[in-house]
């Protein structure tokens, strides 16, 4: 049986450049206060995760297993470092601001292969 880690943990895509370039500016705001894995190597540990969930958006895991998905997760990661604290606190608070940051979430995430491409990153796979 695998523990569950005592910090909270983000799953991404380990395979696209820009999901791991993002991961690295987040990285350096957030420290060793949020662990990032590529969820490739790290579902075992979260059975309560699926690759479909994983392939569609990051995922933040808390120690407690409540789970965060998106532009949620990435707001709430970045926050427990004391960073974009507002923002978190508009999305969990105003339904408009929360359909907005998803969107845009959204927008990007189905446009990684593109980003990649702009940004002269290894190729996504999706």
């Amino acid at each position: 049986m695998t523990s569950i880690p005592q910090i909270p943990t983000i799953l991404y895509d380990g395979d696209c450049g820009f999901c791991t370039r993002a991961v690295a500016r987040w990285r350096r705001h957030t420290g060793d206060m949020v662990r990032y894995v590529p969820y490739q190597s790290a579902l075992h540990e979260f059975p309560q995760m699926s690759e479909t969930q994983c392939r569609a958006a990051v995922q933040l895991i808390m120690p407690d297993s409540l789970v965060f998905s998106g532009a949620h997760a990435v707001l709430k990661a970045l926050s427990i470092a004391g960073h974009l604290t507002m923002l978190l606190l508009l999305y969990e608070r105003v339904p408009l601001f929360r359909i907005c940051a998803e969107g845009i979430y959204q927008f990007i995430a189905h446009r990684r292969s593109w980003w990649s491409r702009i940004f002269q990153l290894p190729f996504c796979k999706l």
